[in-house]
């Protein structure tokens, strides 16, 4: 290897993958951090890069293509893992693997590397997602290479040359942030009865101690992307960060799950997803006036297939862009508001209108109407009941 493009947070573990591609492959190792919205640690990365011997360290702002061509995305099929993960690490990483492939090429690269471990998703996220848009990419996973075994080990090994290493207390847990939600698991949360830190949790407030008044908060759709809040239109970053707001605020998408890895381990996975959560309600309650009966179904059995393959890190598969290119033709119909409150914990949809809805309050009313023939439906229910009704012949012929 000549140069190698490494996927980089300026933290303990890419830190030591940075010196040890130097000197385990000789190679000149060219940084790249992508801003997908996880905080402070981005403007201090370039120079810990450069200061731990990267001959380049490239920085992208990639939230908008973040927030725009995977979560926004995502959120039109009604993606949901397993029936509570809201997916927000699995479509960072096709956004970020998509940055590195587009900066090992700008600097001619022979391969790119991360710093996942061999047990996890991100390894196949991040490889597929590779090979899928650079298929000669050479890919370097040392934690599936070194004879490092753990923090001690990489502690060392920084310690002997000259690599900054934290000087903070460890988090008994590790986190993965960016603009849909943080994530925490790992240590303590290894324990599936222990129950999370009250401390843990950084965007949201406990609901205990959140306001004692519900906030009443509108969310508009159109063509199944959200556009304004509270009737302000705002461009898709500053809108997820403003759901991100209101629903920190009131404790909103906390949720604790045991989740199969692609790789078969059982793993568990505690999130903070405030604005994805409020959005998640606020679509649902447009679709359900805006999407024919049978055309929401099919997406609702589809959904549990999209999310699976997303989550297995299949981003840039042939089937994902099938279902996907369904899903935006569903999501045609999906414009209008929801009315949502938010208290203590919870997203409640208070009301939901749109232009073109499919409720009719003629039909649907319990009051005397014009419009149906409330004897009609004896023969629709004879008619169904002929697959269910035990045969009344002999049985002969």
């Amino acid at each position: 290897m000549t140069k190698v493009v490494l996927a980089y947070s300026g933290g303990l573990d890419t830190s030591v993958i940075l010196a040890w591609l130097r000197e385990v492959y000789e190679a000149e190792v060219i940084t790249f951090t992508a801003d997908v919205g996880q905080g402070e640690e981005v403007d201090e990365a370039r120079q810990k890069a450069l200061d731990t011997g990267a001959v380049e360290a490239v920085v992208s702002d990639l939230r908008r293509e973040f927030v725009t061509e995977a979560v926004f995305p995502a959120f039109r099929a009604g993606a949901l893992y397993e029936g509570y993960y809201l997916l927000g690490t699995s479509l960072a990483r096709p956004i970020i693997t998509q940055g590195m492939i587009e900066v090992a090429r700008r600097f001619g690269a022979d391969a790119i590397s991360h710093g996942a471990t061999g047990k996890g998703n991100d390894q196949v996220r991040f490889e597929l997602s590779a090979y899928a848009l650079q298929p000669d990419i050479e890919v370097i996973a040392p934690w599936r290479e070194w004879d490092l075994k753990g923090r001690a080990d990489l502690v060392e090994y920084a310690r002997t040359r000259g690599i900054p290493v934290p000087v903070s207390p460890e988090k008994p847990y590790s986190t993965d942030a960016n603009l849909l939600h943080i994530s925490y698991e790992g240590g303590i949360l290894e324990d599936p009865w222990a129950s999370p830190p009250d401390d843990m949790f950084t965007i949201t407030t406990d609901p205990r101690l959140a306001p004692e008044e519900p906030e009443e908060i509108v969310v508009s759709i159109e063509k199944g992307n959200p556009v304004a809040v509270n009737g302000e239109r705002l461009e898709p970053v500053a809108l997820l960060e403003e759901l991100n707001r209101h629903g920190g605020r009131h404790g909103i998408g906390r949720v604790d799950i045991v989740e199969n890895r692609f790789v078969g381990i059982k793993s568990r996975g505690v999130y903070e997803t405030p604005g994805g959560t409020i959005l998640f309600h606020a679509l649902r309650a447009i679709e359900s006036i805006t999407l024919d009966r049978q055309v929401a179904h099919l997406r609702d059995e589809l959904a549990p297939r999209y999310s699976e393959m997303v989550y297995n890190g299949f981003w840039f598969a042939p089937e994902r862009y099938a279902l996907q290119t369904l899903f935006d033709e569903m999501a045609e119909s999906v414009t209008g508001e929801a009315r949502l409150s938010l208290y203590k914990g919870t997203a409640t949809v208070l009301g939901r209108r749109a232009p073109f809805s499919l409720y009719d309050p003629d039909r649907a009313t319990f009051e005397e109407d014009k419009v149906y023939d409330q004897a009609d439906a004896g023969g629709f229910i004879r008619i169904n009941s002929l697959r269910v009704r035990p045969p009344t012949g002999s049985g002969e012929g």
